[in-house]
């Protein structure tokens, strides 16, 4: 079952004014750690979840997001560097506000495809007028064919990683439970793939994602000044002992 992965981390005696850096130092680890070094959006929201936010920005948005006023683009509009993003949201500082950053992350993702591409293992068959396979060989490369039109793909997905600073008494100290950041990684489908028979290829992509996450949680907690961190789900499951299971490993 697919769950939310979460990293939290915490800091001594970290005063309100000495969050924005904090922030900064995680959100510019992304770019060397699989992430984007522009931070898409950034939202500040007052008191508690419940409220309405008090400040909304957009600097940038991925590959197929719906563009301002409609549409979609082909194309990523690259946001802006986490510095400034930082410093226009948290303007508003106040001890009971949080400061939720967006920015571009990417995995290996798998892709069923169902209809015909480009790709040549996705290809179309060609009529039996036009094909010159020999006769008796034509139901096997027709069922390989089709085979090979719904097998997974394995592609570079960017997905938008959350990252909040919490003020000391937003949501009555949540800060104490989530950290003083949290990072919201999504699903964590990518790093498992339960679903899915894992062939050798699969499984090193899989492996290549939990690397990519290790390596991440390491930087961030070094650049930052991190003294303690928590990389949990929603679901309250271990990542580890599932990937354990999941990989056939051994502790």
């Amino acid at each position: 079952m697919a769950d939310t992965l979460y990293l939290s981390l915490w800091y001594p005696n970290l005063r309100l004014e000495g969050l924005g850096d904090k922030l900064v130092q995680v959100l510019a680890a992304f770019a060397a750690h699989g992430g984007e070094p522009g931070v898409y959006s950034a939202t500040v929201w007052p008191v508690s979840w419940s409220e309405s936010p008090v400040f909304q920005q957009l600097w940038g948005r991925m590959a197929g997001e719906p563009a301002q006023g409609g549409g979609s683009t082909a194309n990523s509009v690259p946001g802006i560097e986490p510095r400034l993003a930082v410093e226009e949201a948290l303007e508003l500082l106040h001890d009971d506000y949080a400061y939720e950053f967006q920015i571009g992350w990417s995995l290996w993702e798998l892709e069923e495809t169902g209809e015909a591409t480009a790709d040549p293992s996705t290809r179309p068959l060609r009529s039996l007028a036009q094909d010159d396979t020999p006769k008796g060989a034509r139901g096997a490369v027709q069922d390989e064919s089709a085979r090979a039109m719904l097998d997974p793909r394995w592609l570079r997905s960017p997905r938008l990683v959350r990252v909040t600073g919490f003020g000391p008494l937003f949501e009555e100290g949540a800060y104490e439970q989530d950290g003083h950041i949290r990072i919201d990684f999504g699903s964590d489908t990518a790093f498992l793939e339960e679903d899915v028979q894992l062939d050798a290829i699969g499984a090193r992509h899989v492996e290549e994602n939990v690397r990519q996450l290790v390596s991440l949680t390491q930087a961030v907690e070094k650049e930052s000044g991190a003294t303690a961190r928590l990389l949990w789900s929603e679901l309250g499951e271990s990542l580890a002992s599932r990937l354990a299971a999941r990989l056939g490993m051994r502790n």
